[in-house]
């Protein structure tokens, strides 16, 4: 029995440590060849199909995939940061727009949360069933309502379009409920009796409770909203306002010598925010799982 255990111990060791490899190789990559020369890059990644003179030997019938650059150089970093504006135009867009949406959803998601699961009140269930409908509808459904009602608040092709349709997006509530959930009522009255209001209860004694959800949550917002694509392209015409990710979408083969810059440069906040709250992050999503 005990070396049954072992080998089934051993064989899902390995199976994480394939999927873990898996997963983290596109970041690796995207690095390694972020230090390459654009005529490396060219001769790794020339247009499929195609013959260069940068290619030599090459039928151009597939891309030659590349782990170590041949040189180590830093001149799509400098590209990035100097020679190219719109880099970093677009990505303190992005910054202005998600951290916006990430403070905003955070705040009203735990306060109508507080309240769909902790205060009692009639049609509160049906109301969290109607509000919990619009985080299952995809944002193709509700676009073009949601196009007509920017319009009409003259918002259409500001930031405002974006920032606050997320701000008051329904996930973070249906979230953050099932954690609050299982905080036992009884401290509520409890604090009731020593006089404490709702808003003294909600900021002592149910925020520190719910750390872990909201460190899960404000990973998983960044996630979603550092990489929207959609909505900026609908909402807004001007291109120096929007996000990183459009950008990146957008790049083309005459700017292929920063693409790997570029986006590592553009995974890097995720990938340091996930490290910084891993912990947090990991008890969340367990957490989240089983209550409710």
């Amino acid at each position: 029995m005990r070396v049954v255990y072992i080998l089934k111990k051993s064989a899902l060791t390995f199976l994480m440590g394939v999927i873990a490899v898996i997963l983290i190789s596109p970041i690796v990559i995207t690095f390694t060849n972020s230090l390459m020369t654009e005529l490396e890059i060219e001769i790794n990644y020339g247009l499929i199909g195609q013959m260069s003179e940068a290619t030599p030997g090459r039928d151009g019938s597939f891309a030659n995939l590349k782990l170590i650059p041949d040189k180590v150089s830093f001149a799509q970093y400098g590209e990035v940061f100097i020679d190219n504006p719109k880099y970093l135009t677009m990505f303190w867009n992005s910054v202005f727009m998600v951290v916006p949406i990430i403070a905003g959803q955070t705040l009203v998601a735990a306060l109508a949360a507080y309240a769909f699961s902790k205060l009692k009140f009639r049609g509160r269930d049906p109301m969290f069933l109607v509000y919990v409908m619009t985080m299952l509808m995809p944002f193709q459904v509700t676009l073009v309502p949601n196009y007509i009602m920017v319009d009409k608040l003259g918002m259409l092709n500001t930031t405002g379009a974006i920032i606050y349709p997320g701000i008051f997006a329904a996930f973070g509530v249906f979230m953050l409920r099932q954690f609050m959930l299982d905080i036992p009522y009884a401290y509520i009255e409890a604090a009731k009796m020593d006089g404490a209001g709702h808003l003294r209860i909600f900021m002592t004694m149910i925020v520190p409770m719910i750390k872990p959800g909201l460190s899960a949550l404000v990973i998983l917002l960044f996630v979603d909203y550092w990489n929207m694509v959609e909505q900026p392209l609908v909402f807004l015409d001007d291109p120096f306002k929007q996000p990183l990710s459009v950008f990146l979408s957008s790049i083309h083969d005459s700017e292929r010598g920063i693409a790997f810059a570029a986006s590592f440069l553009y995974m890097a906040p995720m990938v340091m925010l996930f490290l910084y709250a891993e912990s947090y992050f990991i008890e969340g999503i367990q957490l989240s799982g089983v209550k409710g």
